[in-house]
């Protein structure tokens, strides 16, 4: 079985993580928790992998911590902590289920001077004012999910993001970074020399399988790549490293920007040991509908170009294929997802994936 690490932000992480739990034995819910007025025997322990074949033996998310946007945004600065949110959606798509529980913690206040944020944020606020440490609360409320999964969030060091634009200027804070009209040229933390959580170095130096994407850019994908040493763990780690592409360019992001030139933004703020960051990239070729190039397209943003050869030169293997998902908006399909990247994970020739 393959250990994996996944390493992204936002609504992208979340997707994919939901496709590789599927494939990870799961966890006793009672997490050797018992009441005093609990007197009922113990439940047996459901089966390890319901609906998929157990082929991950551990699953780690590494999340990035620049959101300064939202329920967030607030609780960093009232309380002078990391910004919970985008962990919380990887503990909610880790969860053993992903109902009762999951959708109190995603629940969002929409009255009084709590208006605007999620329950699961003020949880693991609270979880880390009472550890002193956010990881530790991440853990924690994790545990409590019952995540089928680690998650670590990549530095606990404060870090702001800043961007260097292409007209001159620097632009502070990853909301005004994603609302400025400006191309960005380079992005750096501020401080530049936030540590990163030994644990998640750890879980790279184990891995089996390490994916990047798909993300924002640079808000959900660069910016964890910022923190020193986590480019050298990628270089000297033994794991198949997978780039997953997103599926239409971003505004503010990577307008105009093909395949290949994701990749080598992403290569850019690696430094020296770029050319050893991945072995493949995942990459959608099948087609969208037009009545989604057209929602789309009135934000000016497009299906990411797939520039096989230029891709190759850069030395990654492309691998294409349909990994859609359409709805009200474009998504991956996290089950196609998952088994492509496990199937890459595996020696060759890959394993049968049964459903």
């Amino acid at each position: 079985m393959l250990r994996v690490v996944a390493i992204g932000g936002g609504t992208g992480l979340s997707t994919l993580l939901r496709g590789l739990k599927q494939y990870v034995a799961t966890p006793d819910r009672r997490r050797g928790i018992r009441l005093p007025q609990d007197t009922k025997p113990e439940k047996a322990p459901s089966a390890p992998c319901p609906n998929r074949p157990c082929l991950i033996r551990e699953l780690s998310a590494v999340v990035t911590v620049t959101d300064d946007g939202g329920s967030s945004g607030r609780l960093r600065e009232d309380f002078k902590m990391l910004p919970p949110g985008d962990i919380r959606n990887c503990m909610v798509a880790l969860s053993e289920d992903e109902h009762l529980l999951s959708k109190l913690f995603q629940y969002r206040f929409e009255h009084g001077d709590l208006e605007g944020h999620s329950f699961g944020n003020l949880f693991v606020a609270a979880l880390s004012h009472i550890t002193g440490d956010f990881a530790q609360a991440v853990q924690m409320s994790s545990q409590i999910l019952a995540a089928r999964g680690n998650i670590f969030p990549v530095t606990n060091t404060d870090v702001t993001l800043a961007a260097m634009m292409h007209d001159g200027t620097t632009v502070r804070g990853e909301t005004n970074i994603t609302h400025s009209k400006q191309s960005i040229m380079e992005l750096v933390l501020e401080p530049a020399d936030a540590k990163p959580l030994p644990e998640m170095l750890e879980a790279i130096a184990n891995a089996d399988l390490i994916t990047l994407g798909p993300g924002s850019l640079y808000t959900s994908l660069i910016t964890n790549l910022l923190v020193r040493g986590v480019p050298e763990a990628l270089a000297a780690s033994k794991a198949t490293k997978v780039y997953v592409c997103n599926l239409m360019t971003q505004a503010n992001e990577s307008l105009g920007l093909s395949a290949s030139q994701h990749i080598e933004k992403i290569l850019q703020h690696c430094g020296e040991i770029a050319s050893s960051v991945f072995d493949y990239a995942l990459i959608n070729t099948a087609p969208i509908s037009a009545a989604r190039l057209d929602q789309y397209a009135r934000e000016g943003q497009s299906p990411i170009e797939p520039d096989l050869d230029r891709i190759r030169a850069l030395g990654v293997e492309p691998i294409t294929g349909n990994f859609i998902h359409e709805n009200e908006v474009l998504r991956h399909d996290y089950d196609r997802l998952a088994e492509k990247l496990l199937e890459i994970g595996f020696a060759k020739p890959a394993p049968t994936l049964t459903h």
